[in-house]
């Protein structure tokens, strides 16, 4: 015969006061967390929404938004003439500054983790030019790239007896300089560092086990350090790639998306369609038309990773 189990009246006091501590918990949790979630409703979601409501409009700013629905998606893709020239040349920086700029960064970082004499005295170094702030950067790259009194044709003159080019000044060579730029700004900065940090994670027996089987220097870097570093890899490719297509203050300080728009690119685009032509419906759009390339951009390289991304303690 079942007999019916008695609850101790202790135990009943001791579930309630846990629960009642739990709640506590909570409340005092929360309530902490109550300016960063004002904040991220204020100043980040709310603009968020604000601006998908924009882009079906047509607002300048002095007149009450008018709904329009998917008209500035059309106008950008049917009647825009900057539309497509903005995203070609943010495409074509990104190509060419991805690649050099990650593969810069994990060369300069190989090398400083070699455990060489005064290393410590060479990452800082290496990492000085990042703590630069990239206006004054901008400025200071201006002066040595002008064509006529500027350090670097000086020393292309001195060498090659020949003119430098006209860099910031010429359709032909402002992107070039951009692009020179950024690579000096990616190799020694935060990318840079996360490299370094992912190379020092590399067990060392590996690579002394390889020695032992001959492998020389490159097999080692091909067979056991990329495949150990791919995840940082990873990580700083998306990073990558997303500063670059959103570059913007380069451009805006350097040459304003000029000469003869040469290097007007897609952020600088929407800037001054919504801050030079007060268009923040238009530029709205043209926000969420980016918003949405850099989403399949990022999936994209998510499923491609699987291929090639390796994970220490992941089962397949």
């Amino acid at each position: 015969m079942a007999q019916l189990a008695q609850t101790h009246p202790g135990s009943i006091s001791t579930s309630r006061h846990r629960s009642a501590m739990a709640r506590r918990e909570a409340i005092v949790a929360y309530v902490l967390l109550l300016p960063w979630i004002l904040g991220f409703v204020g100043f980040v979601a709310g603009p968020i929404l604000a601006s998908l409501y924009l882009s079906l409009t047509t607002y300048n700013i002095a007149q009450p938004p008018q709904f329009v629905g998917l008209s500035n998606f059309v106008q950008a893709f049917t009647q825009d003439p900057l539309f497509w020239g903005s995203l070609e040349k943010t495409f074509i920086y990104a190509v060419v500054v991805v690649p050099t700029g990650v593969g810069g960064a994990l060369l300069v970082a190989v090398l400083l983790n070699q455990g060489l004499r005064l290393t410590s005295i060479y990452r800082a170094l290496f990492f000085l030019p990042h703590l630069t702030p990239f206006v004054a950067a901008v400025f200071i790259w201006e002066w040595l790239l002008d064509p006529t009194f500027g350090f670097i044709n000086n020393v292309i003159f001195a060498i090659a007896h020949a003119q430098g080019p006209g860099w910031f000044s010429s359709p032909d060579w402002a992107m070039p300089a951009l692009i020179l730029i950024a690579f000096w700004a990616i190799i020694g900065g935060d990318m840079m560092l996360i490299f370094l940090a992912g190379l020092q994670g590399v067990p060392t027996e590996l690579y002394e086990v390889a020695s032992l089987d001959g492998a020389g220097r490159w097999r080692r870097f091909w067979n056991i350090t990329l495949p150990m570093i791919s995840p940082t890899l990873f990580f700083n490719s998306i990073l990558a790639i997303i500063g670059a297509l959103q570059t913007f203050t380069t451009a805006f300080v350097a040459t304003q998306g000029g000469p003869s728009y040469a290097t007007y690119f897609y952020a600088l685009h929407i800037y001054n369609t919504a801050f030079s032509y007060t268009e923040m419906g238009y530029a709205s759009a043209l926000a969420w038309i980016f918003f949405v390339i850099l989403i399949i951009f990022t999936y994209i390289q998510f499923r491609a990773s699987k291929s090639w991304v390796y994970y220490a303690g992941e089962v397949k």
